[in-house]
């Protein structure tokens, strides 16, 4: 246990400063007790910081009256009960002197060397930076802390040691600051703590908030609890005594301890399922630490023999370990008066990291094969931090993404070769995808589970066997974001999706600069080599871009005006002597004039992310169109009669450019049409039919309210065709329903078109 506030207040008869002295020499000494693990260079390093820690906090005092040294030491306590070396414990006492004494990373680098003041750095929080709001600077902070942690899991056991103490003496902090840590313990550090395996740090983190969140509710409980121990004290040692005399019996050596669901679980279960503290019956029950794990399975066989299991209350953690490394058998037996009693099964190995989770690594120096997998506990997910970090470079959508895999709450599948893998409850095919490598997952065209195609947002379930069929020329599709469970998934897709952005509007801008030098009389666009590297670097100059590519995806994406800079680059082109070619000057004026300049942008559908359709008039193929660069959005193409495109034209007619249809489109397109039908039975599923079986696929449906006594009603559809000729036909077919009155196009601004 880490020192607590009361083993640190001198008594009443010293003087304040030498009180203080007291305090302080005397947690040390406390710290020192639990250092026998360290050689004689760690426990001098572990001095010099606390020699370091303690005069940099010189004069300042916690909220309690006591000197600041004490929380630190208390922070290197907790620490020392989980092992941690040196580095990590000369960290501990000194995670605050950045932050609030004034020193720099390269003092802490001077001192005690590269490690400790790195670790010292991922536990300092952001203040000297400014963000645009409070939530902005909390997200820079865990990104900042997570990605060190990643590196360094030290950095996270130290910062889960201080937040323990903060919590453990948040009564002497003004009320006021109550809610909001304690708010930020249970959404954050306790779920970090579980996801890291660190079960009694989650508890402990957990029944501190609970207590200062809501302390009439937790007094509440605590007395319920307490009631309820004494009634049920004899059945419990009764189960006791029963079980040792059975495992005495079957020549089994156990250690049997009790123990009980904390406040905090026991409340959210009777808030999640509204029960009232009658009804929930699994309070308490019983661990059992055996040698091997053949002995838990034989253990869970004895129990089976005394008492009836509970139906469906069997759990097996240790063939199917929790994505934490959690490993435990689970049952829940019926026991005397009818008091349901859980038993967990394990070994003494599988309790430490059980309740330790990473810091086993430290704590369990055994080399068998358990304890390399307890090196590896969590490195998985801490690497998944490095690779969202590497896509997602805002630290909001990082900790967006971070937040989705801190609860895990696992289903087990396997792959069609039968290894397991462990994803959070909701996870998709796409999901499973990514985690078994990204380049699956880009690839990924359809899923089958137990032999069967299903759609890929189908959620897997435990024991469902996984198989992902891939291609090579599929790429990620921006709905998946509406139905992926995990950051991993979620990050590659939008770092996928904005890499194509860029490429595809840098390809636009391409087109786009070279159909305004044409008008500017410049047959084609320079190539930057030797002979043009200086005109392209005068041009970069004059639009701020630091490289060609940059100022293409710009022109591409809208940000910069391709007329603008085609002036000026012809400017530059003539100062070196290549002078416009007056035929290609005329005739690209006369043609641009009839809206037939052979420059024009030519769309099909394949564009992706650089070129959108605008949904206020959905244009088809067939369709006169033209294009606006919106700022920063790339290429929208609207009708030309769009009232919207016809108002930007009026405001921004520079940003609009010729666009023409490709002879054959490459997908269908989604278009807007409202069909009048007079009420009565049936008449939604027949004008369904009427547009399906003209090869339309249905997108979207909108019925407006019915009024009593209303003869007619409008439907509104969304559907898409092929071309213009297809909504033709389509229209054609919805008419010649006889509940049809009306059926037409809706187009923005102009009403409605035939």
């Amino acid at each position: 246990m880490s020192v607590t506030q009361s083993t640190l207040k001198p008594p009443a008869s010293l003087s304040g400063s030498a009180a203080a002295a007291n305090a302080a020499a005397a947690s040390f000494a406390a710290l020192t007790e639990k250092l026998g693990y360290l050689n004689a260079e760690g426990l001098d390093m572990v001095r010099r910081a606390y020699r370091y820690a303690d005069e940099a906090h010189l004069g300042q005092l916690r909220n309690s009256g006591e000197p600041y040294i004490t929380h630190p030491i208390a922070v290197a306590a907790q620490c020392a009960e989980w092992k941690l070396d040196a580095q990590a414990l000369s960290a501990a006492l000194l995670h605050d002197a950045m932050e609030d004494c004034g020193i720099t990373k390269t003092d802490l680098i001077e001192r005690f060397g590269i490690q400790v003041a790195d670790l010292v750095d991922g536990l300092t929080k952001l203040d000297k930076l400014e963000f645009n709001t409070r939530e902005e600077n909390q997200a820079e902070s865990f990104r900042k802390m997570l990605l060190a942690m990643a590196r360094d899991v030290r950095v996270i056991l130290i910062k889960l040691a201080d937040r323990s103490h903060n919590m453990r003496t948040m009564g002497d902090m003004p009320r006021a600051k109550w809610g909001r840590i304690s708010n930020e313990t249970l959404e954050i550090y306790a779920p970090i703590a579980h996801r890291l395996g660190l079960n009694q740090t989650y508890r402990e983190l957990q029944e501190l908030a609970f207590q200062h969140l809501w302390p009439w509710r937790h007094k509440v409980l605590s007395k319920a609890i307490q009631k309820a121990r004494h009634r049920r004290r004899d059945l419990m040692q009764k189960v006791e005594q029963e079980v040792e005399a059975s495992f005495a019996k079957a020549g089994l050596k156990v250690r049997i301890s009790g123990r009980e669901k904390t406040l905090y679980s026991i409340y959210k279960k009777m808030d999640g399922k509204h029960l009232s503290f009658a009804q929930v019956t699994d309070i308490y029950g019983f661990r059992l630490i055996l040698p091997e794990v053949i002995d838990c399975y034989t253990a869970l066989g004895v129990l089976h023999q005394i008492y009836k299991p509970v139906p469906g209350k069997f759990k097996d953690h240790i063939a199917i370990a929790k994505l934490n490394g959690y490993q435990s058998l689970h049952t829940t037996i019926v026991g005397p008066s009818g008091l349901n009693v859980e038993f967990q099964m394990r070994t003494e190995a599988m309790h430490l990291v059980a309740e330790t989770g990473v810091a086993a690594h430290w704590l369990y120096k055994d080399k068998g094969a358990s304890n390399e997998a307890n090196a590896n506990l969590g490195n998985k997910w801490l690497q998944s931090l490095l690779d969202i970090q590497d896509e997602t470079r805002d630290a909001t959508e990082f900790w967006d993404h971070v937040k989705v895999d801190l609860f895990p709450d696992a289903v087990y599948v396997f792959t069609p070769k039968s290894k397991i893998m462990a994803m959070p409850r909701g996870a998709t095919i796409v999901d499973f995808a990514y985690a078994v490598h990204s380049d699956v997952g880009d690839r990924t065209m359809a899923g089958k589970v137990n032999g069967e195609q299903v759609p890929l947002r189908t959620e897997l379930r435990s024991g469902d066997i996984v198989e992902v069929i891939t291609s090579a020329v599929a790429s990620p599709n921006p709905a998946w974001l509406g139905f992926v469970r995990t950051g991993r998934a979620r990050s590659k897709i939008r770092h996928h999706l904005k890499t194509m952005a860029h490429s595809e509007s840098q390809g636009l801008g391409e087109k786009l600069l070279a159909q305004a030098l044409r008008a500017e009389g410049i047959e084609k666009m320079p190539a930057r080599d030797g002979e043009h590297s200086s005109l392209w670097d005068k041009l970069l100059h004059f639009t701020g871009s630091k490289t060609q590519a940059e100022l293409l995806t710009d022109i591409g994406l809208g940000k910069r005006v391709a007329s603008i800079v085609a002036k000026r680059l012809a400017t530059l082109l003539s100062d070196t002597g290549l002078k416009p070619d007056a035929l290609l000057l005329s005739r690209e004026r006369f043609t641009a004039h009839e809206n037939v300049s052979q420059g024009s942008v030519t769309v099909d559908g394949s564009e992706n992310a650089s070129v959108q359709y605008a949904t206020c008039c959905r244009p088809v193929p067939g369709d006169a169109i033209v294009g606006y660069l919106g700022r920063g959005e790339g290429l929208v193409v609207h009708t030309d009669q769009c009232g919207v495109a016809q108002r930007l034209k009026y405001k921004d007619s520079e940003r609009f450019i010729a666009v023409e249809w490709a002879d054959e489109p490459t997908r269908t397109f989604e278009v807007a049409v409202v069909v009048t039908v007079s009420n009565g039975k049936g008449v939604l599923a027949r004008v369904a039919s009427a547009i399906t079986s003209a090869e339309a696929d249905i997108t979207h449906v909108l019925m407006a309210d019915e009024v009593s006594g209303q003869e007619a009603t409008d439907l509104r559809f969304i559907f898409t065709v092929r071309d213009k000729a297809h909504l033709e036909t389509v229209l054609g077919n919805l008419r010649r329903v006889p509940s049809v009155l009306q059926a037409q196009r809706v187009v923005s601004g102009v009403g409605r078109e035939a």
